[in-house]
């Protein structure tokens, strides 16, 4: 199968680095009416949820998508704290995102660190592994054992990553701090910390309204979220042109331009995920809150040279799987070279 190159988009210019500068500054009103308009709407659907458990669970399952979005809200609150991008109060900043992250079932200083490791490395070859998406290219695809290849069909199974995933993720895996990369004693004490703080609502709600109660509001709140907000970070990294480079070519600018997608939401959903559709703006500069992105992005033709991703388009994600280091571009399984995929055939059908 004869390879079709995919052409590496050029070095961003450091002109980057004066054009965000005005945009990033934490404005107080702006922030504490965006906590007020996320953190309120979200107390007020759980309690209407749980009141709903006298008329019918469907209707308390019909409130769930909509305490979900202030959920969604509130990540992004949590989110811009962890960067030092929602107040200019390093303080405050670190009190919000502990609460918020209470609520989020997320621990705030070992999220912080994991995703600052994202950030760091986003689109290197060489730094894959902390706050990303597992990503394999072909060729390690090719080469591994045929369990690790079912193991990695499997994470990447739409059904697993988007529905199952997440709410194990959200509910189990960020308990241990093996899973969370926390590396510094806050960093694990952030997760023994939100453990505890999760056991005292728990304990307090089961007492008040019931466990059972409990479980029949939170769990679906939290179920899709965490599916909603995976999905918005699987979109803005995995498409068929995003930038991936090995790491003494890689370089941080144009990994944050091209490697991040711009996903042009309808008004409503860019308003419950906090602007983070202007994810290539995000990761070049994580220090703009989300409510100035958008200004950012439509201001400055700089950055309207990017792809735009819509909805529709988004669903192209879903079809692909490796990054092939010869075209350089996100593939799926169907489009591994002939002759590998008859290896790879062969290899099942005697392992089966």
């Amino acid at each position: 199968m004869e390879s079709v190159s995919n052409p590496l988009p050029a070095r961003v210019s450091d002109e980057w680095k004066k054009v965000v500068q005005p945009y990033q500054h934490a404005d107080l009103r702006r922030s504490l009416l965006q906590a007020l308009t996320s953190i309120a709407p979200y107390f007020i659907l759980w309690y209407l949820m749980y009141r709903s458990l006298e008329v019918s669970y469907w209707l308390t399952l019909a409130l769930a998508p909509l305490a979900a979005g202030f959920a969604m809200r509130m990540f992004i609150i949590f989110h811009d704290a962890g960067h030092g991008s929602f107040f200019k109060s390093k303080r405050a900043n670190d009190f919000i995102g502990t609460f918020t992250g209470f609520l989020l079932f997320t621990p705030y200083y070992a999220w912080r660190h994991s995703h600052a490791v994202h950030h760091a490395s986003a689109g290197d070859l060489d730094r894959r592994g902390t706050g990303d998406i597992w990503t394999l290219t072909v060729e390690e695809y090719n080469t591994m054992p045929f369990w690790k290849r079912m193991a990695y069909r499997l994470y990447r199974n739409p059904f697993f990553i988007f529905v199952i995933g997440p709410t194990v993720d959200f509910v189990i895996l960020q308990r241990f701090v093996s899973m969370n990369a926390a590396v510094t004693d806050r960093e694990r004490r952030s997760v023994h910390v939100t453990n505890l703080a999760l056991l005292v609502i728990i304990v307090a709600l089961s007492l008040t309204i019931g466990l059972k109660e409990y479980i029949l509001v939170q769990l679906p709140i939290i179920a899709i979220a965490s599916s909603i907000g995976v999905w918005l970070f699987y979109v803005q990294h995995q498409y068929e042109n995003v930038y991936w480079e090995r790491h003494e070519q890689w370089d941080f600018a144009t990994a944050a331009l091209h490697g991040s997608s711009f996903y042009k939401l309808p008004r409503i959903l860019q308003w419950f995920s906090g602007n983070i559709g202007f994810h290539h703006i995000h990761h070049l500069s994580p220090r703009i809150p989300n409510y100035e992105l958008e200004r950012c992005h439509y201001e400055n033709e700089f950055f309207q040279q990017v792809e735009v991703m819509t909805l529709r388009s988004s669903l192209k994600s879903l079809r692909v799987r490796l990054w092939d280091e010869d075209r350089h571009k996100l593939i799926g399984y169907h489009h591994v070279p002939e002759e590998v995929a008859e290896q790879l055939e062969l290899d099942e059908a005697t392992a089966s």
